[in-house]
């Protein structure tokens, strides 16, 4: 085993996406993950495409470096077995709502008395603090009511969209990662562990208005909530004489540099375009002439001309096209696995690298319930000596 948090001893006690990204992330840092899952599994474990039922693409992709322990925890019994895994654990990520995890004598104040260690994450939908507190939540609930949704809106249609990934569940996740990591490095110090609340809700209000508060950030308001240079009708891949291509000059010198090639040395001179205050005041204007200059020439002599003058730009890529991308087979981010029950399996590396203690996929995602409680508790209480405190 290598990582940063090896010997650390995780029980995930979540589903779908948001926790077992998390805990998946920490299982390729070295921990020692162990997924506890009902007698019916995580229900992402049955999102399709799928080769065997129960082992969807979605569930392998957040399911790695972990084993699996099923326990029906309306059962007393099997209640009993997870809390013998909690005097050894250092971990404990949970998505079940607080008031159940209270009922089935699962809350903080019990399992600290068991390890005063512990580290308690609840990951859910919104604050216990507020009055959403217990509503169900989803991604695309949360996109909805952060706002997420309503900056996408269509400029053409006039209607919202949601961003075509499970950002708000993957963004909680990473949330959630880093939380953890900075309650263990301050138990280092305190020798003691500490509730964590990871609520999808705020997390996104604060993940998305650090721009978009805009003029409403001053008292009274210097202007409306929204990025400007982000809601802009013309922001988005800009139309070639053949495809499209992303195109983004920044600074001063590159909006110049970009009008010159475009033979538009009026514009490169505009003062209305030359001061990053004014920019930005006539950034609808500024994006538009772009993507009309954009559009009269075709895509492979864009990318030529805009490469020699140091301008930030790409191909759109496809899902195929990123997958094939010849710098992340430099760096082996796309990788070929061999999972045991599900065969050759593509997969998505670790992208952080650490120079002295690297990250590693030691296994891939666990059918349900090849191991057992009592199969974890006799391995952890074997060894002792490979946690970190």
């Amino acid at each position: 085993m290598t990582g940063p948090l090896q010997g650390i001893r995780v029980i995930d006690m979540t589903s779908v996406a948001m926790g077992p990204y998390a805990t998946q992330i920490m299982g390729d840092m070295g921990a020692d993950v162990v997924k506890v899952e009902s007698p019916e599994g995580d229900v992402f474990r049955y999102a399709a495409p799928a080769k065997h039922t129960g082992m969807g693409a979605a569930f392998i992709n957040f399911n790695r470096n972990k084993r699996s322990v099923v326990l029906d925890l309306k059962k007393p019994d099997d209640v009993q077995s997870l809390l013998a895994l909690i005097p050894e654990a250092d971990v404990l990520v949970y998505n079940v709502r607080p008031r159940s995890m209270k009922k089935l004598g699962l809350d903080f104040d019990t399992l600290q008395a068991l390890n005063p260690r512990l580290i308690y994450c609840g990951a859910y939908g919104f604050s216990e603090k507020g009055r959403y507190a217990g509503r169900p939540a989803f991604d695309d609930i949360i996109q909805a009511m952060s706002g997420l949704a309503s900056v996408q809106t269509n400029p053409v249609t006039n209607e919202p969209a949601y961003v075509n990934t499970i950002l708000a569940d993957k963004t909680a996740g990473l949330t959630v990662a880093y939380s953890v990591a900075m309650a263990l490095f301050e138990r280092e110090r305190s020798g003691k562990g500490q509730s964590i609340e990871v609520p999808m809700f705020e997390t996104m209000v604060s993940f998305g208005m650090l721009e978009h508060l805009a003029g409403s950030t001053f008292e009274p308001a210097e202007g409306p909530m929204g990025y400007q240079r982000l809601m802009s009708k013309w922001r988005r891949p800009y139309r070639t004489a053949d495809g499209f291509i992303a195109l983004m000059p920044y600074t001063t010198a590159q909006w110049q540099r970009f009008f010159r090639l475009a033979d538009r040395p009026d514009v490169a001179e505009d003062p209305r375009f030359m001061d990053p205050s004014q920019r930005s005041q006539h950034i609808n204007t500024l994006y538009g002439m772009l993507a009309d200059v954009v559009a009269l020439k075709p895509t492979a002599q864009w990318l030529e001309l805009l490469a020699s003058a140091d301008i930030p730009h790409s191909e759109v890529f496809s899902l195929d096209t990123v997958v094939a991308d010849p710098h992340l087979a430099d760096v082996g981010l796309v990788q070929q696995q061999e999972h045991p029950t599900e065969g050759p399996l593509k997969t998505i590396g670790i992208p952080v690298t650490f120079s002295r203690t690297p990250g590693s996929i030691r296994r891939l995602a666990p059918n349900l319930g090849e191991q057992t409680a009592a199969e974890i508790a006799q391995d952890w209480a074997a060894n002792k000596a490979m946690r970190t405190d």
